[in-house]
């Protein structure tokens, strides 16, 4: 019979239980996002969570500071989302979950900063009152806070906004130096004069955390070091000496010149030794012939490492030599060669001293020629081993870059130019070397090479006297359990009291941990906590009383910057005020550097975490979230600067996240034009599709964002908003007293229940982990497949057409209730505007919100897994049967599934017996069904995945009920018009 509608029916489209919500397809997140926020900060969001605390355990993620300078980027909004996900997450698991925000204030880019307004005004900073230059860094630290702030805000991001922490905040700033002063006391703080990596630009010392490499082109050049015979002096020619008695003991190496090859042809002047490593091969070779453009000498005698002989010989352009033999370590052992500048013109003396050969175990035949020009001044290995062989320290560079004026041939002139291109030292020195005969090759090289991470200048290592913290010398503070010393302290911290995630991490910051130097702790500059102490005039730094130990100053100190700030340090009268009736201030010196910036965020532990209400007294936070980048950084500084002062990490977890790039995986850079600014993102989509997309991306490793990607992202939004719409819609009017028992459910009802057990467990495990992807697509694709596609699709009917009394409608809105209350309580860490929206749009309230819930407790007996085995056969033949009937769709043979009536030939007895026992035609959306164990038909619908299973097409026989859609023979046999029975039913008792 025809199924088409007669048009004389009965309209029954209000007796039609349609979704009925005010909720918006159209999120207008830009616009409707501000209005929440206005409203949680009415409530009070954060402060209430603390209040209703209660028993709860307390979760403390502390929060590495940003830096107060400028607008946010990309990478600042993926740090603060993750924060919010895990804080969010932790509190509605139920742990009391603090997050205090925070700033770093101090140091050189904001110095800079306010340098370039003086200098844009005129206005010499040197000849500005120091406190008054110190304020207005202050004030400028202030007004990006507040910018800052905002923009974070805007993210969603909750915390304790109206009070964050500030590096440069009085306490702050007196915990800090109170901090220094521990390394005062224990005995590990020293004044040494040691080459340290020095930014010219800048005029300072750099820490390893603000150092970064990028690639540079260098001059590399081949220097001779002429062999001494014994008794000659330094100033010996460098060509070939004529004698023709070779000095006892000497051989032929009388006639040699040993080859060193360096990257840094300006620290030659600065040359002390000549370093050989008694493992490597080295041979004697004389010049046969050489390339008309060579600067190789022919008949030259010249000692090299056999593994670098052939590069040599390329780079010099010699066309031929013979190895004469081997060169001994013992022959090394005690030679001494003439510095390559002492024949130079104009030398006038200043290099005229023997070079001394010595063994250093840096030495490797990898590159160069085996031998290492050694500058104890000016590199890390080379003061190693002068301090080990007591070679004389050169104090050549001026803070700026320059030769100091008064060196010879050099004097003036700039290693590193104040605009951080090359200066004129490099090629000045390899002329002269070249004028002098001690020039052997010369060339470029593209390398990594050191540059400052604030003004991206090239560095230099630079001997000057600076402060450090000693982390393998034993410290007298009497906290042993875990190490005698930073460095051990610090290594046992990362191996035994840590979780590193991912594990990687660990590795990364044991390696850099186990090799680093010692901390130069000591700044040349202005804006940041001085180093609070005190040196004895005349003393020498090695002197026991050269440095004021005593309990009495170092609470004066303490005491003052409480009351007005490190400001105090500079002013007039202080070392008076501070050392009177314990010292005679004429005796001492008042330290006027500054502390690393690193020191001041390493001590936030102390100030936020141990000295707040909402800290922990122990000082020791659950999780710390930062880069990658800050395993030298942060993590390090904290990890060391609490390794000295409380004995281990303050940190008993640490999560880093990757970098941004953008959609081609490219750096982004604002000469590039490729940047993506948070704040762009959230005027055009709102702050939750950023949020989204932070879900979606696995931050571990570096995420791409773009305008393509975002699309995605407010594609996939849309999909959960409409699933989340419907279940407003199906929800309208539903209360208490509706609600079901799971026990006298339908199973198809108890099998969702399952699915939700299975869900609590697998969304609690994933935020635990800090697995924001795992969580948001195990609930998009549960959403998308298990509901919109499955649950939703099937239950439509019953939602429209059962009578509001019915036990399967009342069982199919108490479950849609369940999945409205944890689908919203689950997303909430994640989309915390949208989910509040949700929440108001069935929850009116002034002072409710999503945000002060919990995840609600799944009872274990909705797990019921025979049930799920049972649901997986109904399923996966459901698979099969819509597959079939999408293509009768396809072909036009039938509009809509509700004019089939197929039938399921299924050769599994289990499978035919699971869907014998459930409705599989309401499953399948169909208007009748019939399954049947008999083979399938050759024309019979298969697919691969499913073997056993065979689908026969067949129309649903009868008319079409002008209520619910489905074909039937009964309909027009009641006594409604054009119904089925089961309408019929729900119209009579209306």
């Amino acid at each position: 019979m025809s199924a088409d509608t007669r048009a004389d029916a009965p309209d029954y489209r209000d007796t039609v239980f349609l979704p009925q919500t005010d909720f918006p397809m159209r999120a207008g997140l830009p616009a409707r996002e501000p209005e929440w926020l206005a409203r949680w900060a009415r409530i009070g969001i954060y402060d209430t969570l603390r209040k209703g605390a209660g028993e709860r355990a307390p979760f403390i993620l502390h929060d590495g500071p940003p830096y107060a300078n400028g607008n946010l980027h990309i990478g600042h909004a993926l740090n603060k989302v993750l924060k919010d996900f895990i804080v969010r997450s932790q509190q509605m698991m139920g742990r009391d979950a603090r997050y205090v925000p925070g700033w770093d204030c101090h140091g050189l880019p904001i110095e800079w900063k306010i340098e370039e307004q003086y200098r844009q005004k005129g206005l010499d900073k040197d000849k500005v009152d120091l406190v008054e230059f110190r304020q207005e860094c202050r004030r400028f630290a202030d007004h990006w806070i507040d910018v800052q702030r905002d923009e974070f805000k805007r993210l969603g991001v909750n915390g304790k906004w109206d009070d964050p922490y500030l590096t440069m905040n009085y306490h702050a700033e007196a915990v800090i130096a109170a901090e220094f002063m521990k390394l005062l006391m224990n005995g590990s703080l020293y004044q040494g004069s040691k080459p340290v990596m020095w930014s010219p630009v800048e005029k300072t010392a750099l820490a390893e955390a603000e150092v970064e490499y990028h690639d540079h082109t260098s001059h590399t050049i081949w220097v001779r070091f002429r062999v001494l015979a014994q008794g000659e002096g330094g100033t010996a020619d460098i060509s070939q000496p004529t004698i023709e008695q070779v000095p006892e003991g000497l051989g032929d190496l009388v006639h040699a010149s040993v080859v060193i090859w360096t990257t840094t042809p300006w620290t030659i002047p600065q040359n002390r030794a000549v370093a050989y490593n008694p493992d490597i091969s080295y041979g004697l070779y004389q010049v046969d012939s050489l390339v008309e453009t060579s600067t190789a000498t022919s008949g030259e005698l010249l000692v090299l490492a056999d593994a670098l002989a052939d590069s040599v010989q390329a780079a010099a352009k010699i066309e031929g030599w013979t190895r004469l033999r081997d060169v001994a370590v013992s022959e090394l052992d005690g030679l001494t060669l003439s510095h390559p500048l002492s024949a130079a013109e104009g030398a006038d003396g200043e290099w005229n001293y023997p070079v001394p050969m010595l063994p250093g175990d840096h030495v490797t035949d990898e590159a160069g020629t085996g031998f290492v020009h050694t500058a104890p001044s000016h590199g890390d290995d080379d003061y190693q081993l002068g301090l080990k062989h007591g070679l004389k320290m050169t104090y050549n560079v001026e803070p700026d870059g320059t030769y100091r004026t008064d060196l010879p041939i050099f004097g003036g002139e700039a290693i590193i130019q104040p605009d951080g291109k090359d200066g004129p030292a490099n090629v000045s020195v390899i002329k002269n070397l070249a004028w002098a005969g001690a020039l052997l090759a010369k060339g470029k090289i593209k390398h990594s090479y050191p540059h400052s991470w604030r003004s991206k200048a090239p560095l230099i290592y630079r001997n000057t006297a600076q402060w450090f913290a000693a982390i393998d010398r034993p410290l007298e503070d009497g906290m042993g359990e875990y190490g005698s010393t930073i460095r051990a302290r610090a290594l046992t911290s990362i191996d035994k009291l840590v979780k590193w995630t991912p594990q990687s991490g660990r590795n990364r910051i044991h390696s850099m941990v186990e090799n680093r130097p010692d901390w130069v702790l000591s700044r040349q500059r202005a804006w940041g906590v001085p180093l609070t102490c005190f040196v004895k005039k005349g003393a020498k730094p090695d002197a026991e009383d050269f440095l004021l130990r005593d309990p009495r100053v170092n609470d004066r100190i303490i005491a003052a910057f409480e009351r007005d700030g490190t400001d105090a340090w500079y002013r007039d009268g202080f070392k008076e005020q501070i050392l009177d009736g314990v010292v005679d201030p004429d005796d001492y010196d008042q330290v006027m550097d500054v502390l690393d910036v690193w020191f001041d965020s390493g001590s936030t532990h102390a100030f936020v975490i141990r000295d707040r209400e909402d800290g922990s007294p122990d000082g020791i936070s659950d999780l710390c979230l930062e880069g990658t980048d800050q395993h030298r950084g942060w993590f390090q500084s904290s990890l060391l600067q609490a390794s000295a002062t409380k004995g281990r990490a303050p940190y008993k977890a640490v999560l880093t996240h990757g970098f941004t790039l953008d959609e081609k995986g490219m750096k982004m850079s604002k000469s590039l034009g490729n940047t993506i600014l948070p704040a762009e993102v959230v005027e055009q989509y709102g702050a939750d599709i950023l949020r989204l997309w932070v879900a979606q991306v696995d931050y571990t490793a570096d995420s791409r964002i773009g305008k393509e990607i975002l699309k995605g992202t407010a594609d996939s939004y849309r999909r959960l908003r409409n699933t989340l719409r419907f279940l407003l819609g199906a929800l309208a009017g539903f209360d208490d007293a509706e609600k079901i028992d799971p026990a006298e459910m339908p199973e198809l009802e108890q099998f969702i229940l399952h699915r939700l057990a299975q869900l609590d467990h697998t969304v609690r495990k994933g935020y635990d982990a800090y697995d924001f992807q795992g969580v948001f697509q195990t609930l998009f694709q549960f959403c998308t497949v298990d509901l919109s596609a499955f649950y939703f699709d099937i239950r439509k009917d019953a939602l429209y057409c059962d009578a509001p009394d019915s036990t399967r409608r009342r069982a199919v809105r108490t479950v849609m209730d369940i999945l409205y209350h944890r689908l919203v309580t689950w997303l909430a860490p994640i989309l915390p505007f949208t989910m509040e929206d949700v929440w108001l749009s069935r929850f009116p309230s002034e002072s409710d919100s999503v945000h002060l819930r919990d995840f609600a407790v799944t009872p274990a007996d909705w797990l019921n897994e025979p049930l799920a085995a049972k649901w997986d056969h109904v399923r996966r033949a459901r698979r099969v049967v819509t597959a079939a009937l999408e293509v009768k769709r396809a072909d036009k043979t039938i509009g809509a599934s509700l004019e089939a009536a197929p039938i399921v030939h299924v050769e599994d007895p289990e499978m035919l017996a699971a869907l014998k026992s459930v409705n599989f035609t309401d499953m399948c959306i169909v208007s009748d069904l019939a399954l049947t164990s008999d083979p399938a038909p050759n024309e019979a619908f298969r697919m691969s995945e499913a073997p056993g299973l065979g689908v026969v097409f067949e129309l649903a026989e009868g008319q079409k009920c002008q209520r619910c859609w489905k074909i039937l023979p009964d309909v027009g046999s009641h006594s409604h018009p054009g119904v089925c029975a089961r309408c019929d039913e729900v119209l009579s008792h209306g």
